[in-house]
């Protein structure tokens, strides 16, 4: 399936709310940082980043902590396991800002903002 259809097909299913999916989010563990994600960028634990199931390299997705209202816009670069519990994997900046860094894991609501096609 070509990433046209499934962004029409995904914008069909949308609720008017715009939102994506929920459900938990981690974040990268230090060892990470530096290392070449599944993009063939280096993941900086500085950076506002993460790792999605099945969003297209370059997704631009607003994230919000259930918990406590936290809101930050990343970029997807990396790939999780779809069959991962979690949904989604955010860089330790993105935790930070999230308010759950101390948690290690995060209730969240993910929002699409655009998208851009994989290389």
């Amino acid at each position: 399936m070509n990433w046209i259809f499934q962004l029409l097909l995904l914008s069909l299913l949308l609720p008017t709310d715009n939102i994506y999916q929920r459900g938990k989010a981690s974040y990268y563990a230090a060892s990470m940082n530096g290392r070449r994600t599944a993009s063939g960028e280096r993941y900086s634990s500085d950076s506002l980043t993460a790792a999605h199931a099945r969003l297209p390299f370059g997704t631009r997705v607003q994230v919000r902590n259930l918990k406590n209202d936290s809101v930050v816009v990343l970029r997807v670069i990396d790939r999780m396991a779809a069959s991962n519990s979690r949904i989604i994997d955010v860089s330790w900046a993105a935790a930070k800002k999230l308010n759950f860094v101390r948690d290690g894991l995060a209730n969240v609501e993910l929002r699409l903002l655009d998208s851009i096609p994989q290389k």
